[in-house]
């Protein structure tokens, strides 16, 4: 068999998995991206899955940069691996805990958008303090976002969701964006929301943003709306 093509490959995926000088530290923009300037365009998707909806709009944006965040080994080698078949720079993935990439690890306001798709919902009910979504966890992504950058999250667990909606109502520092859209914000989906959409599930949505930005309700970084 003819390794010549999946050794350059596996090389390329190679490079697009981050592992930080320390765990204890912030992150470095320039380093992450092995790049001589901060990139102007910062996204992060916590909980990428296998990558799919990360790496598609790493495609259709090549000039931002986006850090794929996964607890799962064979999860953030795959998505390594789709943006490498696609010789896509601009994408990097890091294994680690959600949770713990937010309170420690994204650098205070620093990110223009974070994305929380379809989270493990732990339907059990005595499994629910397992759930990722809490008002401490929505306050750690605040402080990552510059003031006018976004949170979105969706999920097709009703239950979860107004769970969801109680934390961010206790949050002193994010606010609801009622007039965001999904599919204006990132009409890119999941392999999640395909499979429940052809399921005929419903979709919950809710867009977040810093306190301070809602004196101008248009004026967020990438979003596709007429500015103040």
């Amino acid at each position: 068999m003819d390794d010549s093509r999946e050794l350059p490959l596996a090389a390329r995926a190679e490079a697009l998995r981050h592992r930080p000088r320390s765990w204890v530290e912030r992150l470095e923009w320039r380093a992450v991206f092995a790049s001589a300037e901060t990139p102007a365009h910062i996204e992060v998707d916590l909980g990428a899955g296998d990558g799919g909806f990360v790496v598609e709009r790493a495609r259709r944006h090549p000039e931002r940069a986006f850090l794929a965040v996964e607890r799962l080994l064979g999860r953030t080698r795959k998505i390594a691996r789709r943006a490498a078949r696609l010789d896509l720079a601009n994408v990097r993935a890091l294994r680690i805990e959600a949770s713990y990439a937010a309170e420690w690890l994204l650098p205070p306001r620093s990110v223009d958008a974070i994305t929380v798709l379809f989270p493990d919902p732990w339907p059990k009910r005595r499994h629910h303090k397992h759930r990722l979504i809490r008002t401490t966890f929505l306050d750690a992504c605040a402080r990552a976002l510059k003031p006018v950058g976004w949170l979105g999250i969706k999920t097709d667990d009703a239950s979860y969701f107004d769970q969801i909606r109680a934390a961010a109502a206790a949050s002193r520092l994010l606010a609801p964006w009622e007039a965001a859209r999904a599919d204006e914000l990132f009409p890119e989906t999941t392999d999640f929301e395909r499979d429940f959409l052809r399921e005929g599930r419903s979709i919950h949505f809710l867009a977040l943003r810093l306190r301070e930005a809602t004196a101008c309700p248009a004026a967020v970084a990438g979003a596709p709306l007429a500015s103040c």
